[in-house]
C-alpha cells in the first residue's frame, strides 16, 4: 500500500497522533527531548480536541512539552508565510 493511500497520510487531512485515533487534528504540540535533541529543535505530535489534554499532559510531564498551538496557527520553526 502507497503512504499516500493511507487514510490521514495526505498534507490536507492531519490526523491525531493519540494511539488508534483518527480524528481531524486541531493541535500542534511542539515537543523536544533535551537529552537527544538540541534545545532549538522541535518535534511534534498532533492532537484532536479530545487529546489534545493528555497528549500535553504525556509531554509535560517528562519536561518535553515547550508550546501547544491551533494547527490553523502553527508555524514551523524557519519558515516564513506570506
Amino acid at each position: 500500500m502507497n503512504l499516500l493511500d493511507v487514510p490521514g497520510s495526505g498534507p490536507s487531512s492531519p490526523v491525531c497522533s493519540a494511539k488508534g485515533c483518527r480524528a481531524d487534528a486541531v493541535w500542534v504540540l511542539a515537543w523536544n527531548n533535551p537529552k537527544l535533541h538540541t534545545p532549538e529543535r522541535r518535534k511534534t505530535w498532533l492532537a484532536c480536541e479530545e487529546h489534545r489534554e493528555h497528549l500535553s499532559e504525556f509531554l509535560g510531564v517528562r519536561g518535553f512539552l515547550k508550546d501547544v498551538v491551533k494547527l490553523t496557527e502553527w508555524r514551523a520553526p524557519g519558515e516564513d508565510r506570506a
